[in-house]
């Protein structure tokens, strides 16, 4: 059954950055771009380094991993650029009442 867990407040992160939340039992990167929030994997499917830490591509809806700059897809999870082949998990978010809650299924 999927839950719903509240991981921020809205004004906690700035539109264009990302940061890293340990939820239940796995890191999430939750992005904003304007006021739109997206939550993915935070950890890079090529070497295991933190997306959080990336810079985000907002014109593109893409984060790039800061180690070898393989780029993600925020609504998908698919690598876009090498070396990554291998998408990372995406989650759904809801935002009410001035929070940011991740789905976990």
């Amino acid at each position: 059954m999927p839950k719903s867990i509240v991981v921020c407040k809205v004004d906690d992160i700035r539109t264009g950055q990302a940061r890293r939340f340990f939820v239940l039992d796995r890191n999430i990167s939750i992005i904003r771009i304007d006021d739109n929030f997206y939550a993915i994997g935070d950890t890079c499917s090529h070497q295991n380094y933190s997306l959080s830490e990336g810079t985000v591509m907002a014109e593109d809806l893409e984060i790039e991993c800061p180690k070898h700059g393989s780029t993600f897809d925020l609504l998908t999870g698919e690598p876009r650029s090498l070396p990554a082949t291998r998408p990372v998990p995406v989650y759904t978010v809801e935002v009410a009442g001035g929070e940011v809650k991740v789905v976990i299924e």
